[in-house]
């Protein structure tokens, strides 16, 4: 049995203090978006907005986000991806409806799509520039009781087989894919990538705090283009409930509080 659950009580750092949000609300307030949380199974998340943030400016003109839930890595996207169209596909349909309207809420509402159901499932016409995703990776853990909150969290071995399938057939040559997962699960996914031509690239090395054991690794590939790798490492926290410098000016562009 792999068990991919990292996270203990100790650690916040997948938490996004509630004072980000409005006042007797579940409105996550953005400097260019507002998110509204109600009946998504899984909230905002610093694996989201971090995996989100880092991701270079590039020639993406067609993205694709694979488990958008609220949308706000869509959102991101199409904030800083100014010329791109970004499609979202979401699997729980109160998640893919609220995902729905935050995007029609938006000033980027033109350039988002929603696709409410199962990626496989989905209608591709074009192939894509970027494909990215937070996905569930609780693989072969202990099953969240609660269904919608077990489908949005929780993974079985053959969704990654599944979803490494499906970015071989619609990524297009050189686009990127960049996921974040916990460490163990990356390694996992970096054998099963090169299978389908998919060549890592990036390995951002996440730590709660400096010096401490990673957290998450956020990877990036490019299919059928084999380079040289480039590693960093991204810390979120200099001291108990204070950010880093890093953190601070990588979210700046969106958080309000930064």
């Amino acid at each position: 049995m792999k068990f991919y659950d990292l996270w203990s009580n100790a650690h916040t750092a997948c938490e996004i203090p509630k004072r980000y949000l409005c006042a007797m609300s579940s409105i996550f307030r953005f400097k260019q978006f507002e998110v509204d949380q109600t009946d998504c199974p899984m909230k905002i998340n610093t694996d989201g907005v971090l995996l989100a943030a880092s991701t270079l400016s590039c020639a993406a003109g067609h993205i694709l986000d694979i488990g958008t839930g609220t949308g706000v890595i869509a959102l991101m996207l199409a904030q800083q991806f100014s010329q791109a169209t970004v499609d979202a596909v979401e699997i729980d349909p109160a998640a893919a409806e609220r995902a729905r309207a935050n995007f029609g809420a938006s000033i980027f509402a033109d350039r988002l799509r929603l696709h409410s159901g199962s990626f496989e499932n989905m209608e591709v016409t074009a192939a894509y520039d970027l494909i990215i995703s937070n996905p569930p990776f609780y693989t072969d853990s202990l099953h969240n009781p609660d269904q919608r909150k077990k489908i949005a969290r929780h993974a079985d071995e053959a969704f990654f087989d599944k979803l490494l399938s499906f970015v071989g057939l619609h990524l297009r040559d050189g686009g990127v894919l960049r996921l974040i997962l916990p460490p163990e699960l990356a390694e996992d996914i970096v054998q099963k990538a090169i299978s389908l031509a998919l060549y890592l690239e990036q390995v951002i090395h996440v730590q709660s705090y400096a010096g401490e054991r990673d957290i998450r690794h956020i990877v990036s590939f490019r299919k059928k283009m084999k380079g040289d790798l480039q590693e960093d490492t991204f810390v979120i926290y200099e001291a108990r409930g204070v950010y880093s410098l890093a953190y601070k000016q990588l979210l700046q562009p969106y958080f309000l509080a930064f």
